[in-house]
C-alpha cells in the first residue's frame, strides 16, 4: 500500500493512504493546486531546489491552518478573498 506524507494542520508531516489535493511552498508559506502553473515552473527552472520546500495538504483546511495563504496565481479568488479580510476567510473554515 502506498502512502503519502502530508503536513496536517499542527504544521506537522503525517502519512496517509489518499494523497493531498493540495501542494504548496514551506519558505513563501503558500499553497495552491497541484498543477499550479508558477510551481510548475519553478520546478522546471530549479530542478531538484523547489522540491525541497515542497509540501501537501489534504484539503484547504489543513493549509490554513498551517499557517499557509492561497496562491494569487492558481487560487486567485481564493487569493483576494484571503488577502481583503484574512481571518474572515480563515472564519469559513472553522478556524
Amino acid at each position: 500500500m502506498k502512502t503519502y506524507k502530508l503536513l496536517g494542520a499542527d504544521g506537522k508531516e503525517h502519512l496517509s493512504e489518499t494523497p493531498g489535493t493540495l501542494g504548496g511552498n514551506s519558505k513563501l508559506k503558500i499553497y495552491g493546486r497541484l498543477d499550479c502553473p508558477s510551481a510548475l515552473s519553478t520546478i522546471r527552472r530549479f530542478p531538484g531546489s523547489y522540491e525541497k520546500s515542497r509540501v501537501f495538504f489534504a484539503d484547504e483546511r489543513a493549509a490554513l491552518a498551517a499557517g499557509y495563504r492561497p496562491c494569487g496565481n492558481c487560487l486567485r479568488k481564493q487569493y483576494q478573498e484571503y488577502m481583503d479580510n484574512p481571518q474572515k476567510y480563515r472564519e469559513k473554515f472553522g478556524l
